[in-house]
């Protein structure tokens, strides 16, 4: 198969990787390395934090009631898992905002 498949299509016959490093030098940014995204070195407002803060300790929660109360209904058992999971669930929301926010995350 030859044409517009071999990878050479576009403008003027130039491949797809000399039009791409051709645009990064117009951007300033050297060919050949990749970027990357910093997220952690991002400025963040206080509401930002605060609502990264609420979304992990929830969501951690949910999915701990939601295994737990899984395992319960299909082994016909007392709420056992439910509570543990509930616990473990708990244990993981606190460790992922220890993780956003603990020491060493200073400004």
């Amino acid at each position: 198969m030859s044409g517009a498949g071999d990878g050479d299509g576009g403008a003027g016959g130039e491949s797809f990787e000399a039009r791409l490093r051709a645009a990064r030098e117009r951007q300033g940014r050297p060919s050949g390395v990749e970027t990357k995204l910093h997220l952690d070195k991002l400025p963040t407002s206080a509401l930002g934090v605060g609502l990264r803060v609420a979304v992990e300790l929830v969501s951690a929660l949910v999915v701990g009631v939601a295994i737990g109360w899984a395992l319960d209904h299909f082994l016909h058992t007392s709420p056992v898992f439910l509570a543990l999971f509930v616990l473990l669930g708990g244990a993981a929301g606190v460790l992922n905002v220890w993780r956003v926010m603990g020491p060493g995350r200073g400004p």
